[in-house]
């Protein structure tokens, strides 16, 4: 980060539940680490945390959204969470006429599994609004922002991409090479842990078992459901719904892994795909939005795991036969895994790409 950028604050409006460890997220890590980074940088970072059911907020969390804003200066730099912003532009359009303003979108709120089209339509179109108010747009992967270019009819050049972050970490010794699988993902549809339990029912010949580690809070009607699944493929003894793991308990998970598994239904950057790489763990993935690019390739050009079709529980279950029955396979995808390892890129560099977009933006006056 510039010299230049050191010592301007910057007011970065959050969500409320941002460190509440029972709900994790890829959005909520990210927010967290990049107020951390810019801090440690020589930014003063000025919270505003606000509660409430966002994108569709009651009239409390409105207004204290509303109050937090109107109480910034003319001209102050402003990074707020689009969890927050899009849905709501009546308050936030207004206040992108004086402020410098940024919104971090981590997935458009229309894309969210299992919305209504009614209301898609309505979030869709308030989104749109708030983006184009904006003084810049960032988004958290380069299929990301693709999409919101497309989808919105964007300026390219007010669209920044500004990928996750990923902690170095030990390799995984895994359990036996072959038989303890993964799925880190919060238990909604998105992340299609239903998917993956179909695939595993037509498996159950084969020696494995599964952790399926994220808060089970999000979804109630989608949790009882896959787990009446479970039961009724008779997978109870073998699928462990685990809920939400953090620091050294998600560090085990990880070290116990011999692969990750990500059944997700949309993604638009997939921080677990990287977090396993991290690890040299190999991951079987459905090939949706920006999936593939997280996933990349290592050095030579090999893919560090397996990519299948979305919403296609039978070709989940052949890759994962594949796994089991290919020896040669699985050796291929663990050196690839492990050599992508050392392309990945760490939280410093996001942490400088989005001081950069910050330092970049222009008054609304300008």
């Amino acid at each position: 980060m510039s010299t230049a950028l050191a010592g301007r604050s910057v007011h970065v409006v959050l969500p409320g539940d941002v460190d509440d460890a029972t709900v994790p997220s890829g959005g909520n890590i990210y927010d967290r680490r990049v107020c951390q980074g810019l801090a440690a940088a020589g930014r003063p970072v000025r919270e505003i945390t606000v509660a409430g059911a966002w994108p569709r907020p009651d009239e409390g969390a409105r207004a204290e959204l509303a109050r937090g804003l109107t109480a910034l200066a003319d001209g102050a730099v402003v990074l707020i969470d689009g969890l927050v912003a899009c849905g709501v532009p009546e308050i936030v359009v207004p206040q992108a006429r004086r402020l410098r303003l940024a919104v971090l979108v981590h997935l458009p709120l229309a894309d969210e599994t299992g919305i209504a089209p009614g209301p898609a339509r309505e979030l869709d179109a308030a989104e749109r609004a708030t983006l184009h108010a904006a003084t810049a747009v960032l988004a958290t992967s380069p299929w990301a922002g693709r999409r919101l270019i497309g989808h919105h009819g964007l300026d390219p050049d007010r669209v920044h991409v500004v990928p996750p972050g990923t902690d170095p970490a030990p390799l995984a010794p895994g359990t036996d090479g072959v038989s303890r699988l993964i799925c880190v993902a919060a238990v909604t549809p998105r992340k299609g842990q239903d998917l993956l339990v179909r695939a595993l029912g037509s498996l159950t010949d084969l020696p494995w078992s599964c952790v399926c580690a994220g808060t089970l809070s999000r979804e109630p009607g989608y949790l009882a459901r896959l787990r009446r699944l479970i039961g009724e493929l008779g997978l109870d003894d073998r699928v462990l719904l685990a809920g939400p793991r953090t620091g050294e308990l998600l560090a085990d998970t990880y070290a116990a892994a011999d692969l990750a598994v990500l059944a997700s239904r949309g993604e638009t950057y997939g921080m677990v795909v990287t977090e396993a790489l991290a690890r040299g763990v190999p991951v079987l993935a459905t090939a949706v939005d920006a999936v593939p690019e997280t996933l990349g390739r290592a050095p030579g050009g090999d893919v560090p795991g397996l990519l299948v079709p979305p919403e296609d529980p039978v070709a989940l279950a052949d890759a994962l036969r594949r796994w089991f029955g290919d020896p040669a396979l699985r050796e291929r995808l663990r050196t690839s895994a492990r050599a992508r390892r050392g392309t990945l890129t760490g939280w410093d560099l996001t942490t400088r790409r989005l001081g950069e977009v910050l330092e970049g933006l222009r008054s609304p006056r300008a």
